[in-house]
């Protein structure tokens, strides 16, 4: 009897908060699998929003139409384009602009996340590597601790593989 491939490794966060597993959980479906790479974005999130979702830039918790200057949300979408983008993706998509799954579903559509989605799926790089390619995701003016973050995440995540029945071939 052959056997199918395993299943794939899950990188988990036992005590990362809700925002941040819903996060790591949607990166892993879209193929993300590098430590290194989910730690950067995890570590990017934090370091732009502290995963509050109904954030307006300088710290204000406010839902997305009462964000009035400055970036909003998960990455602080800071353009015009950018941040009524999240709205006008919402109205067509039917979700939520103050949501996880709705800023989530908009950042992977965002041209600058479909530039460096590509680069998060390649494994063995360092989160050096991964974080400066984020830049041009992001556009940070300050690098702040976003790095550091990305080194805690690392240090904190743990690799489990599902117990799945095994699926044969034939």
């Amino acid at each position: 009897m052959m056997y199918d491939h395993p299943p794939a490794p899950i990188v988990v966060c036992a005590n990362c908060n809700d925002n941040e597993k819903a996060t790591l959980k949607f990166l892993q479906k879209r193929g993300i699998r590098s430590v290194n790479a989910l730690a950067t974005v995890l570590g990017n999130i934090k370091q732009e929003s502290g995963f509050h979702t109904n954030i307006c830039e300088g710290g204000a918790r406010v839902p997305y139409n009462r964000c009035y200057s400055g970036g909003f949300g998960l990455i602080q979408w800071t353009t015009d384009s950018r941040y009524y983008g999240l709205g006008k993706f919402c109205r067509k998509y039917n979700c939520n602009p103050n949501s996880i799954d709705g800023q989530l579903r908009y950042m992977v559509n965002e041209n600058q996340w479909k530039i460096l989605e590509p680069v998060l799926k390649q494994p063995g790089k360092s989160i050096e590597y991964y974080m400066g390619k984020s830049y041009y995701w992001l556009g940070w003016g300050v690098h702040g601790n976003r790095t550091r973050f990305a080194y805690n995440y690392a240090n904190r995540f743990r690799i489990t593989v599902p117990v799945d029945e095994p699926h044969t071939i034939g």
